[in-house]
């Protein structure tokens, strides 16, 4: 999976779209890339604009694999940081450096990010809106989840009252550059002003989640339904071991998977064989 990110002058800060790879194998794509292939003229379904929510409901209504769909979330923080998603009024215990979640195609989730490294006392509250959803081998969804890295830039960016905003997509394989990553790195593109971060990351792949942080805090010690969005439940998974993504099953090249459904020019997630 690719991330596209988009950054725009505003008012109040700048808007980002980031882009991640499917399994963390991140493409940097360098800031020259060019999106002039997109048309002006072209109407979009879909803005980044749109308030949080609307998006993902709209894509519920075209059908599809969507409804019901439990999607794997890895968020990640810096080192030392703790993140926790909402729960009613209140968030649940942080868990720090990474929290793999399940999140549901339409609703928006908040979470709270604390123990912020060299930040003592500050809180960011972010929120991701799942748009679409990822399809790996039966069986392996835990093992690529969509990675959602957030840098400690950013976070402070956002704790000064900055609006960023990135839109995660998958890349399309045909525009993907071969450009090697270091660790978990996560790359991104930075939009120019005046570019939608949604077009932009549908320009260069299948958008699949919007992450948006800033603008926003809880009014005292408890948000209200609004601030957490009705708090949909987000499912809390242990990350899991090496053991545990081992496959069961050989899915080999010439092995064809049921029921699973691509975009055309998305490639299949192949796990590899016991043993390799």
């Amino acid at each position: 999976m690719t991330t596209d990110r988009k950054a725009r002058q505003c008012d109040f800060g700048r808007m980002f779209v980031a882009g991640k790879l499917l399994l963390a194998v991140l493409i940097w794509l360098p800031s020259g890339t060019s999106v002039s292939a997109i048309e002006k003229s072209a109407h979009w379904h879909h803005a980044g604009a749109m308030p949080p929510g609307a998006i993902g409901r709209q894509r519920l209504l075209r059908g599809g694999a969507l409804s019901g769909a439990c999607q794997p979330v890895e968020i990640r923080a810096p080192h030392g940081a703790r993140i926790a998603p909402a729960a009613g009024t209140s968030f649940q215990q942080g868990v720090p450096d990474r929290l793999l979640v399940g999140l549901s195609i339409g609703p928006v989730y908040r979470f709270r990010v604390t123990d912020i490294p060299e930040n003592p006392g500050m809180e960011v509250f972010p929120t991701v809106e799942m748009i679409d959803r990822l399809y790996p081998p039966p069986g392996q969804s835990l093992r690529f989840p969509v990675p959602i890295e957030l840098t400690l830039d950013e976070l402070l960016q956002a704790a000064e009252g900055r609006f960023i905003t990135r839109v995660i997509y998958v890349e399309d394989p045909l525009l993907a550059p071969a450009i090697a990553r270091e660790d978990e790195q996560q790359p991104w593109v930075e939009a120019r002003p005046g570019d939608d971060p949604l077009v932009m990351a549908d320009s260069l792949g299948r958008p699949i989640a919007i992450l948006r942080m800033g603008g926003r805090v809880p009014e005292g010690s408890l948000a209200d339904a609004g601030f957490t969005y009705g708090s949909p439940q987000a499912v809390v998974f242990d990350q899991p071991s090496l053991d545990q993504c081992k496959p069961k099953v050989d899915f080999s090249v010439q092995q064809a998977v049921p029921g699973e459904v691509l975009t055309p020019g998305e490639e299949l997630l192949i796990a590899p064989r016991p043993g390799n």
